[in-house]
């Protein structure tokens, strides 16, 4: 799950013309499966479901019970469905699939028996969320890049054999793929048929992107969103002092809409 507030996930729906929405436990502040200072996951379903939203994603695997049965009667009883679940991926580093896969297997099934469409794909970012030190270089060399493509194509097309559902690669702070350009050379080097896009408005916003650009120069890659507003201000002081995004979400970078950036209406309407 994209570590932040304020998700609204939603799924294309190209044959109707409609834009499913939902939410996330990511809303409710939920990063990790099992946090004391997180709401319990109990509480995110009720509020989630009194909000009158009725579909959601998984958010972390192990936060919501992960035997299919139980979860099938907490959603059931609350009039909730699942679009998708959330795995975080290192393709770019050498030897990285059977790990990468490992955690894939257990998010798609559940994901596929709750009746979602996709598995949404974060990779994994550069420096610690947890206490902001650099674990790897910010950029990657033009090899890493190579197995970045090469493992996504494989996961994509693994995915979809293996579990009937889609992927929907997520850019993301403080991630190797966040900027503009690094969306675009992704998409470049990556099976359009293979490997949609989650297109994070927030976080193409986060780092100056233009969102409008990307939906209307590759609609094909449009498979999935997250529907987010940045604050210009903060993101502002953000790039200025290079703080960590868990810093960043803590001051206020993500903002709840209509008050930041990108301006949702024409998006939408270009979707």
């Amino acid at each position: 799950m994209s570590a932040d507030s304020d998700v609204a996930p939603a799924t294309a729906q190209h044959r109707t013309g409609r834009i499913r929405v939902g939410s996330a436990p990511d809303s409710w502040g939920v990063w990790f499966p099992d946090d004391p200072q997180q709401v319990p996951w109990q509480r995110f379903l009720d509020e989630v479901s009194a909000c009158g939203y009725e579909w959601i994603e998984l958010g972390p695997y192990g936060y919501l019970p992960t035997d299919p049965a139980r979860l099938s009667e907490e959603l059931g009883s609350r009039g909730l469905r699942v679009t998708a679940g959330t795995v975080f991926e290192h393709l770019h580093r050498p030897d990285s699939w059977d790990d990468v896969w490992h955690q894939v297997g257990d998010v798609a099934a559940l994901t596929r028996a709750m009746g979602g469409t996709h598995v949404v794909v974060i990779p994994d970012v550069w420096r610690d969320h947890r206490t902001g030190a650099a674990i790897e270089p910010r950029d990657l060399s033009d090899e890493a890049w190579k197995r970045l493509a090469r493992g996504m194509d494989q996961l994509g097309r693994a995915v979809q054999e293996e579990y009937g559902l889609a992927i929907a690669f997520h850019p993301h702070a403080d991630s190797h793929v966040g900027y503009q350009k690094d969306i675009e050379r992704f998409l470049a080097e990556t099976d359009p048929a293979l490997v949609p896009l989650c297109l994070d408005t927030g976080h193409v916003s986060y780092y100056g992107g233009d969102n409008l650009d990307l939906i209307r120069r590759y609609p094909e890659r449009m498979g999935y969103l997250h529907l987010k507003q940045v604050d210009p201000a903060v993101i502002e002081r953000v790039h200025a002092e290079d703080l960590p995004f868990p810093q960043a979400v803590q001051s206020g970078a993500m903002i709840e809409p209509p008050a930041g950036v990108p301006d949702l209406p024409p998006l939408l309407a270009a979707v």
